[in-house]
């Protein structure tokens, strides 16, 4: 019998398979994906496998100059891991001549069908973890999948009722309490038993990551986190005050409510592990201050880490080979050090 060709050691045991979503074609998802995949660093941590179109990655390799060969797989347990070699199982979605840049509700549609195929293979247990390709929301809409983005979307395919998006930089990690709704109704919807178990899964994600103990950050609501009621309505002592008191109890290192216009220089000092943010902005905005080049955003609660970039599908350089891959390579770095490996 011919050796393995997964590079991880017998010592080190299996890598673990991550399945890599194409995204919108249209975009630049096939221009990251390619130098992402064929970077030794990726090789060494985890075992990718694109859901996608082969064709597609093909004319983005061209675009970029890149040698390499993509070669279509029925599965993860086809695949062979190779340098220069890029498995993809090939949903042949998209037409030859889609043009790159421009809004396709095709494109939309199959970047759809590349998320549904991952999901299907993480909850069989063929794949450890999913990264994704950034996608369209217009475009995926517009093919007739009306979800607000991936974090809902793969929650709606795998069956899980709720979840938690984390984003990630070198400088400061936040989890949302909230995320794709209105500020009025995120701030109906925070309630204490929805701050526990988004600190929670928090806290189990960056156990998971090699923090063994995390200082938990956790922001108010109002500016000042209420400054003792001075503003708000005691929205801090009744929707996130007992939240914090449960977690403590448990042993979980959650402090606050922190006034948000701190937290994060704090965070960025190294005086919290993770911030919790109670609504979208409060966490996208400084996070995107302060690493969104190298930023990585996650979805905890699934039953496999999923990570992606922090950027959209880029449509003003597509077709340009221009894409910088860093963030793509750091998203599948988290998703290797964030999955468990496989059982066999």
């Amino acid at each position: 019998m011919n050796p393995s060709p997964n590079p991880a050691s017998p010592a080190d045991g299996p890598l673990p398979l991550i399945a890599v979503t194409m995204g919108d074609g249209a975009g630049i998802g096939p221009e990251v994906v390619v130098p992402a995949l064929l970077d030794q660093d990726t090789l060494r941590r985890c075992r990718p496998v694109v859901i996608g179109d082969a064709a597609r990655l093909r004319q983005a390799a061209r675009l970029r100059g890149l040698d390499c060969e993509i070669v279509p797989v029925s599965g993860p347990g086809e695949a062979e891991f190779t340098p220069g070699r890029i498995n993809v199982i090939d949903l042949d979605l998209l037409p030859a001549d889609l043009p790159w840049g421009q809004l396709s509700a095709v494109a939309g549609d199959a970047a759809y069908q590349y998320i549904a195929v991952a999901a299907e293979l993480a909850m069989s247990g063929a794949v450890q973890g999913i990264c994704t390709a950034p996608l369209n929301k217009e475009a995926l809409h517009a093919g007739g999948h009306v979800f607000p983005g991936h974090t809902e979307l793969l929650a709606h395919l795998t069956g899980v009722d709720e979840v938690s998006m984390m984003l990630a930089t070198p400088t400061v990690k936040v989890i949302h309490v909230t995320t794709h709704i209105g500020l009025i109704d995120a701030v109906n919807k925070i309630e204490p038993g929805l701050v526990e178990r988004t600190v929670r899964r928090g806290h189990e994600a960056m156990v998971r990551a090699g923090t063994p103990n995390p200082v938990i950050g956790v922001c108010g609501i109002n500016p000042h986190a209420g400054e003792n009621g001075l503003f708000g309505y005691g929205e801090e002592e009744e929707k996130i005050v007992p939240a914090l008191e449960v977690l403590r109890a448990d042993g979980i290192d959650a402090r606050g409510p922190l006034p948000a216009d701190t937290a994060f220089f704090l965070a960025g000092r190294g005086d919290y592990d993770l911030i919790v943010a109670m609504y979208h902005d409060q966490g996208h905005g400084p996070v995107k201050v302060l690493g969104l080049e190298a930023g990585v955003n996650l979805t905890v609660g699934l039953p496999v880490i999923r990570t992606s970039v922090d950027h959209g599908t880029a449509f003003d350089i597509a077709g340009t080979g221009k894409a910088d891959a860093g963030s793509m390579i750091e998203a599948l770095r988290q998703a290797a050090e964030m999955s468990s490996a496989p059982t066999r």
